[in-house]
């Protein structure tokens, strides 16, 4: 992971101190740098995809977007309206399905879901357990997205409250992803 350069993509309530986002920034500072949003708690989809967008203008090397949750959709909606070649791929970790949670009624404008190939490669991971997505819903936005597709089981949400410390598995799985 030291040779490449990251951009994490948080989403809603960013990512606390616990979560492997901010682990792995704080191992990796030099190349880990992170999006950030106007509003972390109540998410408007385009004043998200355009702070992305801001971040994504800056780039100087090619570059791999680490999201998370609605950071993941945030990727997605940016990819349907703006274009960078120094995006190399996207690593999309637990996408909620906004269409069909109740939970997430709340945030604008991130419905409907688009349904495209990804202009760059791309893998989701997703947990039979997730609360804001079922992990077959997951798989369908890995097909219309073009994404790789990596069921890791029970694990929650895959973030802090499922427990996973510097997530070990997710840094071997973004070694693979970025080594293919």
């Amino acid at each position: 992971m030291e040779k490449y350069k990251f951009l994490t993509v948080p989403g809603l309530g960013s990512s606390g101190p616990a979560h492997w986002q901010s682990l792995w920034e704080n191992q990796n500072p030099k190349n880990f740098h992170r999006v950030e949003q106007i509003n972390w708690d109540l998410p408007v989809c385009h004043q998200w995809i355009e702070k992305l967008d801001e971040e994504v203008q800056k780039l100087t090397e090619l570059t791999y977007l680490i999201a998370h949750s609605l950071g993941s959709l945030t990727v997605v909606h940016w990819a349907n309206n703006y274009a960078s070649e120094m995006v190399k791929g996207a690593f999309l970790v637990a996408p909620p399905d906004v269409e069909n949670s109740k939970r997430l009624s709340f945030i604008e404008g991130f419905s409907p879901i688009p349904t495209f190939k990804l202009p760059f490669k791309s893998l989701i991971i997703a947990s039979t357990t997730d609360q804001y997505a079922t992990i077959e819903r997951a798989n369908e936005f890995a097909h219309a997205w073009g994404s790789e597709f990596i069921n890791i089981g029970k694990k929650g949400h895959i973030n802090a409250s499922s427990n996973l410390g510097n997530w070990e598995e997710g840094q071997d799985l973004l070694n693979d992803f970025i080594n293919t």
